[in-house]
């Protein structure tokens, strides 16, 4: 009965895994149904909104945690607040572009920056930590180009929505990555540094009479109020699901935002894209299936060489153990390796 408590833990928490991943993949992916229900508030109000009521909802779940030792340590560090400085920065274009967007009806533009976000972060890798590339990544990376190419020339301009949300996203990532701190602490700073600017202009809107806040109907106010907790919650599931998924799970995950968005974009906002449009997004499409393909294939690997690892290790604990008597009750008080 043990044996089959310890067996079904790992199951049990991997399913928690998909249900958090899903839902905040889902909630990300369903957003361009929530912004416009917020009009007659402008871009500017639901994006300044969304900065101040996020900082209330972070400090209220750091407060019920009773988390309040992680902000003397990460004030001491100059170099940490500077990035997520720089991350808050990017985050901001990426909100007010991305809620411009769909309030305007560019909602499967949008989506195509969504998609293309995994292969500008693969090519920050190289470009900024001096990542190298296999073959199929270098390839992926070649055909999203091919697909900015091809939208280009058959707009007559580069796609610059999907282009500022990716490259936006993706430094984002990267800056989070380079200051290396948890979720709810490094949206607390990011939110510290908007909520000031973000709040003097919702006074402004209140001061010249312009704000839909507390003037439009009720549900327009509760809608912007609750703009932060929409904020956090997808971000609490998310790290719930990096703490019981691995990677490749993840990537293909992800996947589910920009694939919601383009439905809503074709399916409730009826929006219609031309045949350039369509054959860009096939092409983008190619490059995210070499690149999870090759994703699967490097993660197999990676198990099975520490599979092999784990296997070694435990027959050189067992040898250990029958050449000495002594050596059992010494090895039995060190770490056992983990695979």
């Amino acid at each position: 009965m043990r044996n089959k408590r310890i067996t079904l833990a790992p199951v049990t928490e991997r399913r928690r895994g998909l249900i958090f991943g899903f839902g905040a993949y889902g909630i990300w992916g369903l957003f361009p149904l929530y912004w416009p229900l917020l009009e007659p508030a402008g871009a500017g109000e639901i994006l300044a909104s969304r900065m101040v009521w996020s900082l209330v909802s972070v400090i209220v779940v750091l407060a019920a945690m009773r988390h309040g030792g992680w902000l003397k340590p990460l004030l001491r560090s100059p170099r940490k607040l500077l990035l997520l400085l720089g991350a808050s920065a990017c985050i901001t274009v990426n909100w007010g572009v991305y809620i411009w967007a769909v309030n305007a009806g560019h909602v499967i533009d949008a989506a195509l920056g969504y998609f293309l976000n995994p292969l500008v972060t693969v090519l920050f890798g190289v470009l900024i930590l001096h990542e190298r590339l296999r073959r199929a990544q270098w390839l992926a990376v070649g055909i999203g180009a091919m697909a900015v190419v091809e939208l280009a020339l058959g707009a007559g301009h580069l796609p610059w929505i999907a282009l500022v949300l990716a490259c936006s996203f993706g430094t984002y990532g990267l800056l989070k990555k380079l200051a290396a701190v948890p979720a709810l602490e490094s949206m607390a700073i990011e939110s510290g540094y908007q909520f000031l600017p973000a709040l003097g202009f919702l006074i402004y809107l209140q001061v010249s009479g312009t704000a839909a806040y507390g003037h439009a109907a009720w549900h327009v106010t509760f809608l912007l109020t609750l703009a932060g907790a929409v904020t956090l919650i997808p971000l609490l599931l998310f790290a719930g699901a990096t703490n019981r998924l691995p990677l490749s799970t993840i990537g293909l995950l992800q996947f589910l935002t920009p694939v919601l968005q383009l439905l809503c974009g074709v399916l409730v906002n009826h929006e219609t894209a031309p045949g350039a449009e369509w054959i860009g997004f096939g092409i983008v499409w190619v490059a995210l299936a070499v690149l999870t393909a090759d994703g699967l294939r490097q993660a197999r690997a990676t198990r099975a060489a520490g599979a092999r690892t784990a296997e070694a290790l435990a027959v050189a604990q067992a040898s250990g153990a029958g050449s000495t008597p002594s050596s059992t009750s010494s090895a039995s008080l060190l770490p056992k390796p983990s695979a």
